[in-house]
């Protein structure tokens, strides 16, 4: 068996870390496992440690014309996002292999291309029950539900601490999310809990991980609020799994979520939870964490 794996996202974020971690498993199990992903990013990176075979391309017409011309040679493709299944059924014609692909977010498909889109795949996977529901409306049959996986690694608690030094905050608790700045993860609202727990107690420090186009409005909201010395936007940081040895709680703000995967590393490193009740989080945080409902900030 032969199974060639696509992903030809350029960001670092919970779908390529499940790809990888894919491509790492079949490899584990005597599996041959190949990466189709774009050159010079950090999937292509990382999937090279492994020293899996990988196929950068430049972009998804380049994706396209591989696939075109080798995808015969695998058994199987799996396609890890929406723009990879895309990908894979359009060429379909060509390559003539059986597609597969692990959806991934709770966002509803519309429109008659998205319909024949999943006609022309051969089987989906949902990674939680909210995903599959979404995808039955649509009219999908035969939906398997396999989650998020996660991988435990020994912490770099001296990285940790030296965050904390230079951030001058060793007395304070830190409340913590690791979040793309985008629309469905509602940073907004995030930013609006602090506010209300600021008013409340003046002992802790809120590290928000992860960048996006909502960076100004969310940058702009802080000062409004005056909340500067306590909402810390801290970007995007790599291996930032380091950090949950400092966090005491971990929150998630979605709007919409396919799974959480970073709060599968909240519990693996034993960081309580409060989360929104979007998509999969109400299935991963039920009778481990605390729920709320979305936008309720309070």
């Amino acid at each position: 068996m032969k199974i060639l794996e696509i992903n030809t996202e350029k960001t670092w974020r919970g779908g390529e870390r499940q790809t990888l971690f894919t491509v790492k498993g079949l490899l584990s199990s005597g599996v041959s496992a190949e990466l189709l992903c774009l050159k010079n990013y950090p999937l292509s990176k990382k999937a090279k440690q492994l020293n899996a075979p990988v196929h950068e391309v430049k972009n998804n017409i380049s994706a396209a014309l591989f696939l075109m011309k080798h995808g015969s040679r695998f058994d199987v493709i799996h396609a890890q996002t929406a723009k990879a299944q895309s990908i894979a059924v359009l060429t379909k014609i060509f390559h003539k292999k059986p597609v597969v692909y692990t959806r991934r977010v709770d966002f509803r498909p519309t429109g008659s291309l998205a319909k024949l889109k999943y006609k022309k795949t051969d089987r989906v996977v949902a990674i939680s029950s909210a995903i599959k529901e979404v995808l039955e409306k649509l009219g999908v049959a035969n939906v398997d539900v396999i989650p998020s996986v996660i991988e435990a690694i020994n912490l770099d608690g001296v990285r940790a601490r030296k965050l904390k030094d230079e951030l001058l905050i060793e007395n304070k608790k830190i409340i913590a999310t690791a979040a793309a700045l985008v629309a469905h993860k509602d940073p907004l609202t995030m930013v609006e809990v602090v506010r209300e727990l600021s008013t409340k107690r003046d002992d802790f420090v809120f590290l928000h991980f992860g960048d996006g186009i909502l960076r100004n409005e969310v940058t702009a909201k802080i000062a409004e609020y005056k909340l500067q010395n306590i909402y810390k936007l801290m970007g995007f940081y790599e291996g930032v799994e380091d950090f949950f040895s400092i966090f005491d709680v971990f929150v998630m703000s979605s709007e919409e979520e396919g799974l959480g995967s970073s709060v599968l590393d909240a519990f693996i490193y034993k960081v309580p939870v409060v989360s929104t009740n979007a998509g999969g989080l109400k299935e991963t945080v039920t009778e481990r964490g605390l729920l709320c409902q979305v936008k309720d900030a309070k």
